[in-house]
């Protein structure tokens, strides 16, 4: 079957597309084309999963469970459809199992066709719809907060060498002691932080430790900025990042096991491995923590409650602890954005002080009293 690879839009509410499939989004997003129909399994989409949809310009989202459950207010679905996405929810897991990886898929309104047979009805929200949903999850957030102080006690007496243990490091080709350090998640808002910091002089001014997790590292390159080191489990990295001559640190579970060694391995890089509970995320902040690092500024990380919900329950309890951990010195990009457009920089001020010589130099050449006055001085020194 010859595949089409943009959308073809049959009427207002009907379209057909190549389909891209997959149980994980992160996964899926990097194969997207421009026009592609995407066919996710993701329970209350989170914003960040959204924006990365709504960036590969696909032409909708058949999703197999409930964009917004209702448990907290996941902006995913929201996302989507302000951006111009349509969405089809809950076409169920039968359907997503029956849809194949790049079949030529139609969509008429709610309803999933294949070569003229229905596969999938689901539910088409709206933008009132989900507004209205959104409002209610907001309330029931407060019954998700005790759950969540339960599991994070439970995580901190299950693993408690997240507060208590250093990291067993290997040796790291940057000095981290005094200096601030960058580290980049590829969530939320993190293009627009990136930006702002690399505008604002931060970047060049304090000239950072540069640390991408994962996918961050390809963040970093997407404004020009190299990272010194990446950390995680290399699933969602491109090889451009891996080529990009920053040192590799895989992220092994508690007992050794490191899921990003054997992509390393297969495709001939060199690396090193640091053990530890808790994210990628969480090991990035100690790391820099650990080193004597003097500020952390995290970039695309979680700061709201919803964004920590949207994280999973073992996610957020962890990295919960560890931003307790390193909170003496860890601030979020936004606020360091702010905060440094406000200063005076050193090249601002050498050039505002080099115009004023100018300035005065030249007033002296064309002022005749000033003339005057040099030449008494000289005659009077005996120069």
């Amino acid at each position: 079957m010859r595949l089409r690879r943009r959308e073809s839009r049959l009427d207002a509410d009907s379209f057909e597309a190549p389909a891209r499939v997959d149980r994980r989004t992160k996964n899926l997003i990097p194969r997207l084309r421009p026009g592609d129909i995407a066919v996710i399994q993701h329970e209350d989409l989170d914003r960040v999963a959204a924006q990365g949809l709504v960036s590969a310009r696909v032409s909708a989202v058949l999703n197999a469970s409930q964009s917004l459950s209702g448990k907290y207010p996941a902006q995913g679905a929201l996302v989507l459809l302000k951006s111009g996405v349509p969405l089809i929810d809950g076409i169920g897991v039968s359907a997503f199992n029956s849809i194949r990886d790049g079949e030529v898929v139609t969509v008429v309104k709610d309803k999933v066709f294949f070569d003229d047979q229905q596969l999938a009805r689901g539910v088409r929200p709206t933008i009132v719809d989900l507004e209205r949903r959104l409002e209610l999850a907001r309330e029931a957030v407060r019954e998700q907060l005790g759950e969540f102080a339960t599991n994070t006690l439970q995580y901190l007496a299950d693993e408690p060498e997240l507060i208590t243990d250093d990291l067993d490091l290997p040796d790291l080709s940057s000095n981290f002691a005094q200096r601030q350090v960058l580290v980049v998640v590829r969530g939320i808002d993190y293009r627009e932080d990136l930006s702002t910091l690399k505008r604002s002089g931060y970047v060049s001014e304090m000239r950072p430790v540069l640390i991408g997790v994962d996918g961050g590292a390809d963040a970093l390159l997407e404004v020009g900025l190299t990272p010194h080191l990446i950390v995680g489990d290399f699933d969602s990295v491109s090889r451009d990042a891996l080529d990009c001559g920053a040192q590799l640190l895989v992220h092994a579970y508690p007992g050794g096991m490191a899921p990003g060694a054997t992509r390393l391995e297969r495709l001939g890089f060199d690396y090193a491995v640091v053990e530890g509970v808790g994210t990628s995320e969480d090991i990035a902040m100690r790391i820099a923590f650990e080193e004597s690092a003097e500020l952390i500024v995290l970039v695309g990380s979680h700061t709201s409650m919803a964004d920590f919900f949207d994280k999973g329950r073992r996610g957020m309890a962890s990295t919960f602890l560890t931003r307790m951990k390193v909170s003496s010195i860890l601030v979020d990009a936004k606020g360091v954005g702010r905060l440094y457009r406000t200063q005076v920089r050193k090249r601002d001020l050498a050039l505002l002080i080099l115009s004023a010589i100018f300035t005065l130099a030249v007033i002296a050449v064309v002022t005749e009293p000033v003339r005057l006055l040099l030449r008494t001085l000289w005659l009077n020194l005996g120069m």
